[in-house]
């Protein structure tokens, strides 16, 4: 089987070891006689998977039985409406802080569909160079919540200092960069995250919730709206996506034993610096979209002189091996996606790529 890096921003790489593991147990489940994608979701072998599931993303981030786990499906923008349905209460406002032109955008735009949102930080006005400084954000007196997202993909940017929003209850989507590298989770009321980029494959939801916030949720939305809902019933209200927990349990394991997010972030850093070194030392033939302060560990974004050479960088790179390098259509450029599954190798392999396309075409 000819091997590639995979650089796509999700579905993304998964470990290799996780992958071999589902392989072996496809067809026969640890002795079951049947597949894990034949199983119920009420059945004591599924159960288990996803107790399992809830117990080490809590024990990665130190969290303890005031917080809940919950897997749903719909992906981060179904959460751009689940989180004000339940939380922006008639009356109240919702503070958004703007990061990127797409994902933070449409939570906000989300959110004003359905009670007051006000922007609390935006660097729209630079095209989402940087992440707003701590002075910069004006937060509202007691809104319901403020709610960021710690990376984007599009641009490249993260965010390496959270904002300090005092007792205000703070709500991320941290679909590109959780479990990444070491976080104080107890600074948020509520996580969310799609699966396909550090977690597992597309089609599960990762919803890290504090008990204390689902008590204040609003009883409005239809029921399969609701976080105490899917809370209540284990995540098991409805049909989950059975094999994505599975597999994401799977990841979890491969975390643990790679040393846990200690491990990973300095693993992460490490990655990154050997592409970025790659563009700093090119005398501006690739210029990186983020400002070096806000540069995103997991999406590092950059442009070539002209598109013709970009297309062509891309061309070459897939005939090297490295797939999936091309910026979003939004904005064109190069974007190579770093996340944990993502090996140095990998890294070293695309920066030796990059001097080589500079050499033969700077």
């Amino acid at each position: 089987m000819a091997q590639v890096f995979n650089f796509n921003p999700g579905p993304a790489v998964l470990p290799p070891p996780v992958l071999a593991r589902a392989q072996a147990e496809l067809l026969d489940y640890q002795g079951r006689g049947m597949s894990i994608l034949e199983m119920s979701h009420r059945s004591k072998e599924f159960e288990a998977i996803n107790a399992d599931a809830e117990r080490r993303i809590k024990r990665l981030l130190d969290l303890g039985d005031d917080y809940r786990v919950l897997f749903l499906q719909g992906g981060a923008s179904l959460q751009f409406a689940m989180v004000p349905l339940n939380f922006l209460h008639p009356g109240t406002v919702a503070d958004y802080i703007l990061t990127d032109g797409s994902w933070s955008e449409r939570a906000y735009e989300e959110a004003g569909q359905i009670g007051e949102a006000r922007i609390a930080g935006s660097t729209r006005d630079e095209n989402y160079r940087r992440i707003p400084e701590q002075h910069e954000l004006d937060l509202s007196p007691s809104p319901a919540y403020v709610h960021l997202t710690s990376n984007n993909t599009i641009y490249g940017t993260q965010w390496h200092t959270l904002p300090d929003v005092g007792e205000r209850t703070l709500i991320a989507d941290m679909s590109s960069d959780i479990l990444s590298r070491p976080l104080d989770a107890r600074r948020f009321g509520l996580i969310y995250a799609g699966a396909q980029k550090n977690l597992g494959p597309s089609g599960v939801t990762a919803v890290i919730i504090r008990s204390s916030l689902l008590a204040s949720a609003t009883k409005t939305p239809p029921v399969i709206l609701r976080y105490a809902t899917h809370a209540k019933n284990n995540s098991l209200y409805n049909t989950p996506p059975t094999f994505g927990i599975y597999l994401l349990n799977l990841v979890l394991e491969w975390i643990e034993g790679s040393g846990g997010l200690e491990e990973l972030g300095q693993r992460n850093e490490q990655k990154a610096r050997v592409v970025y070194d790659a563009i700093d030392r090119s005398g501006g033939f690739y210029r990186g979209h983020a400002e070096p302060a806000s540069r995103s560990l997991m999406n590092i974004t950059f442009r070539l002189p002209e598109e013709p050479l970009e297309r062509q960088f891309v061309d070459e790179a897939a005939k090297a091996g490295m797939v999936g390098l091309a910026g979003h259509r939004s904005v064109g450029g190069i974007r190579a996606s770093l996340y944990n599954a993502m090996s140095l190798e990998g890294c070293q392999a695309l920066a030796g790529f990059m001097d080589n396309f500079l050499r033969a075409n700077g």
